[in-house]
């Protein structure tokens, strides 16, 4: 009987480093220093929290991968009890080598563990092989999930209210001028 090279255990505050590393992209902007602190709170709560897990892979020995689980709902509306995975990540040195089908079957557990009877996870838009992935363990896109940044969309507001409703400002100024240009010529003729 062959044993798997693959074995989980909880984060460690010492595994901020690799998680910085692998989820660089999914914390806020900001400094280095800032996202460290980010993690290594996260990694303290996970560590007492019920209701969340911060899993880490090793493979022989080495960091592999990682993923984060949190109960909740499906959404705000819809209360029902949902497994949200987070970030679910095989470094590429570890992949096919079964190091993501060890942290989903942890993931199953999980909400086993639980009674919830729903899983939710997401990949990066761009991201072909993890969306494949996930589609062929059976997840299946239920809403597109987008972001914007606060001051973009509220140019893309104001750009988007009809003239006749915007408040007098800077942005009217041109629409005067012209409208008063339109009455001299009305009154010339």
């Amino acid at each position: 009987m062959s044993r798997t090279p693959v074995s989980l255990r909880e984060a460690r505050l010492d595994d901020v480093p690799f998680l910085l590393g692998i989820w660089g992209e999914h914390l806020r902007r900001g400094d280095e220093g800032q996202q460290v602190a980010d993690l290594r709170r996260i990694v303290a709560e996970a560590s007492v929290s019920a209701e969340q897990r911060l899993l880490v892979a090793e493979y022989d020995g080495a960091i592999a991968g990682a993923v984060f689980l949190t109960l909740t709902t499906t959404t705000p509306l819809n209360l029902e009890p949902t497994l949200l995975v987070l970030a679910p990540h095989v470094s590429p040195a570890y992949r096919r080598k079964g190091v993501a089908r060890v942290l989903l079957e942890a993931t199953v557990a999980f909400a086993e563990e639980h009674g919830v009877g729903c899983v939710a996870t997401g990949a990066m838009y761009g991201s072909r092989d993890a969306n494949r992935f996930l589609a062929r363990l059976g997840f299946s896109a239920q809403v597109t999930f987008r972001t914007a940044a606060t001051h973009v969309l509220r140019t893309r507001l104001a750009l988007m209210t009809p003239v006749s409703r915007r408040t007098p400002g800077r942005d009217q100024l041109g629409h005067v001028i012209a409208a008063r240009r339109s009455l001299r010529r009305a009154r010339s003729a």
